[in-house]
């Protein structure tokens, strides 16, 4: 992958909260995508799996493109309406006792043989925007790569971060 990446986010303002918006386009049914974000050994190949019973509204997940010793989050299923919406929550643990909210949202369309992911993450530290974006840049290029029938190690985390960090930084300053 080349280095020389460019952010293809953006900042949105929802219910007040500044999130980072990015969208990827996919020539495959809405269907197969949403499979690739919600199925387990579908999202194993780009960026984690999950185990529980979603009908009890919490899953855990674990991310698997970070290594081995990564521990599981549990995740709180807000919204799921197949194939076209998926809202999820999870709050990580601060060494000061108050985690961060990580509010997660996905949503798909698709026209004329394209599905289109939109995907927000909702930042109520603006300041974390150097990281949470050129995190996704890269994992969502995963997806892409995954679902595109392509290794996911072509996909180089090293032209993302820190080449990106400072484009989110900017666009979340106040």
């Amino acid at each position: 992958m080349s280095a020389e990446l460019t952010a293809t986010g953006r900042r949105e303002i929802r219910a007040g909260v500044p999130h980072v918006v990015l969208e990827r386009a996919f020539t495959a049914p809405v269907d197969a995508v949403w499979a690739a974000i919600t199925e387990p050994s579908r999202l194993e190949r780009w960026i984690g799996t999950w185990a529980g019973d979603p009908a009890d509204g919490v899953v855990d997940f674990r991310m698997t493109a970070e290594g081995d010793d990564v521990e599981s989050e549990r995740f709180s299923i807000l919204e799921c309406d197949p194939p076209r919406r998926l809202v999820v929550e999870s709050k990580s643990p601060g060494g000061d006792g108050d985690g961060e909210v990580w509010r997660l949202e996905l949503d798909l369309t698709e026209a004329d043989g394209t599905t289109t992911l939109t995907f927000a993450q909702g930042l109520p530290r603006p300041d974390s925007a150097e990281n949470v974006g050129p995190g996704w840049e890269y994992y969502l290029d995963r997806l892409v790569a995954a679902e595109g029938g392509r290794s996911v190690a072509e996909v180089d985390w090293d032209a993302y971060y820190p080449a990106l960090a400072s484009s989110y930084e900017a666009m979340f300053r106040d």
